[in-house]
């Protein structure tokens, strides 16, 4: 799963390295070298978000995995008595 961005990644580096040396190459064209690094530094920027969405995305996954049970909690019962006294019931709780 790792694999296949890592060589995806290997390949549009290796791209930009043949526009990077195109770029040093044509000295002449300065308004084009610009834009050319420009599209450089969008193309890096993309590839580091989509790694960092990836990464989110397997973070993620592993937290969905790991489901820890509910805490335990104890419950304490009142002891409460319900005395009847004529026709008037009396609680006496501790």
């Amino acid at each position: 799963m790792i694999f296949a961005p890592a060589v995806l990644a290997a390949a549009v580096l290796t791209g930009l390295g043949l526009s990077a040396s195109a770029q040093v190459l044509n000295p002449s064209a300065n308004g084009n070298a610009l834009i050319q690094q420009n599209d450089l530094q969008a193309l890096q920027n993309r590839m580091q978000r989509q790694q960092f969405q990836q990464q989110q995305q397997q973070y993620r996954a592993q937290d969905r995995v790991i489901v820890q049970p509910p805490p335990i909690v104890p419950r304490v019962k009142p002891s409460c008595q319900t005395q009847i006294i004529g026709t008037t019931a009396v609680t006496n709780c501790r």
